[in-house]
Formats: C-alpha cells, structure tokens, sequence
C-alpha cells in the first residue's frame, strides 16, 4: 500500500475519499499539479474534461469519462459528479456541464494496482473522444499530460488547462524509486535525472498520451500517483492503460 506522501495525485477532497476507500488515516497531503507546463489552447486536447470532485479525465465515449479509480467511491447509480467539458477555461461561457448518472470503479481495486474508473454521463458532450491503446506498442516514448491541477508542489488548481511533456521511464529505473510499483500494471514518466516537470494534484484520473502511427493522439496512461511533485528521482506513475483495455471496453459496455 502506498504512503499518503506518494498516493494519489487528486485534490485534497478526493484524497480524503481515496484514503477512506483504502482504510488509510489522513495525514499531511503535498498538493501536486502539472509541474513545468503550459497553457493548453482552447480545443488542443477536446477530449479533456473535469470533474468536480477536483480530478481530470478523458472522454471515452461521448457519454463515459474514463478517469482514476481513487477518484470515484466505489460502483453504482451516481448523480453526484458535475463533469465540465468542451473548454481549457474552467470559468468560459462556452463550458458544458453534465451530471453523472452511474460510476464503475475498477473491480478488485484495492488502493494498489487497477486505478482505473468510468464514470456514465446523463447526457453525451459533444466533443472528440480519446482512444485508447490496446497494446504496448505506444507505451515507451514521450508522452503529453494534461490537467487542471495546481502548477508546484503545494500550489493551487489552476482555472485553464495546462500540458506538459514527459518521458518514459523504464519500470528498472522507476522501481529504484517506488519498490511498490506493480510493473505490470503501471507507467513511469518524468525527469527522473533532474525533475521539474510532472502532473500532480488534481490531475489524477487525466489521461497520459501520445501520437500514434497514424498521427492522432491515444491515451496510455491515466494519472495515478508519485513522490511529491516533479522531483528528481521521483517520476510520476500512471496507470498502464493497455493493460486494462479490454477490461475497460467491457466495462463500458455494459454502462
């Protein structure tokens, strides 16, 4: 199980539920954002979208959000969740918001590993979806994180969408950092030699992605969790999403 100090990467308010989900007692919690970005521009990544419970995530259908399980409490009918989308300025007029009507967490997730979750819309946004990678082919390289999450360690969330680049970091290396890594089941990407640039709080359940061989983006991470933020030796953790891509497209099905 991991120490509060490297949980997950959500706003204070989900990291109190993601910590009563997994039987943890609240401690000190280090805010961590998209460290080292820049301002997104409106209709950069269109599939963005936030959640109310202060994480990111992705649209996987136009009515399903894929996001972090630490982000959601459990499965089941859920109208509780306002999902913003459509803009990188939180406060634009041109801002959708959707209710949620049902949440879907990844089954057996126990606060290590599977932190994954999808979260059913009342009704569809009308924006592009993000794909997702259903082999490793794309899951080395430099990769793109974006969010809403404060920009430094102990920051605040930010009201326009900010990215970043960060590279691959090979489980060999990442596990010198996090001996709990679940290699089989989680990325590492960042500036392991120097730091500097990471996703943080609320980011958690945004999407890490990429171009593919056909030019278009695909997602291959979704934030999870890390040391702090954008520390050397430090990178962030993702989870791998084509380890769970048929679990995720069945999952979805049946929403």
């Amino acid at each position: 199980m991991k120490l509060l100090s490297v949980l997950k990467r959500c706003s204070v308010a989900a990291a109190a539920v993601a910590l009563a989900t997994v039987g943890f007692q609240p401690a000190s919690a280090a805010p961590q954002p998209i460290v080292g970005g820049e301002r997104a521009e409106q209709g950069e990544f269109p599939f963005m979208v936030r959640l109310s419970m202060g994480c990111g995530g992705a649209l996987y259908a136009k009515d399903i959000v894929l996001t972090a399980a630490h982000c959601v409490d459990g499965s089941g009918d859920d109208t509780s969740i306002t999902v913003t989308g459509g803009v990188a300025d939180l406060e634009s007029p041109d801002a959708v918001e959707v209710r949620s009507a049902k949440v879907l967490q990844a089954p057996g997730y126990n606060g290590t590993g599977k932190d994954w979750a999808l979260v059913k819309l009342a009704e569809p946004i009308d924006q592009p979806t993000l794909k997702i990678a259903t082999d490793g082919a794309y899951d080395e390289g430099t990769f793109t994180v974006a969010g809403w999450g404060a920009d430094k360690e102990g920051g605040s969330q930010q009201r326009h969408l900010l990215k970043a680049d960060v590279p691959f970091v090979p489980d060999s290396d990442c596990q010198g950092a996090y001996s709990e890594l679940v290699a089989d089941e989680e990325l590492c990407a960042g500036l392991l030699d120097t730091g500097g640039v990471d996703s943080c709080q609320g980011d958690s359940g945004g999407p890490m992605f990429r171009k593919d061989d056909s030019d278009e983006w695909v997602q291959v991470g979704i934030v999870s969790w890390g040391q702090g933020c954008a520390r050397p030796d430090y990178p962030g953790v993702y989870t791998q999403v084509s380890h769970f891509a048929a679990d995720i497209a069945a999952a979805a099905d049946t929403l």
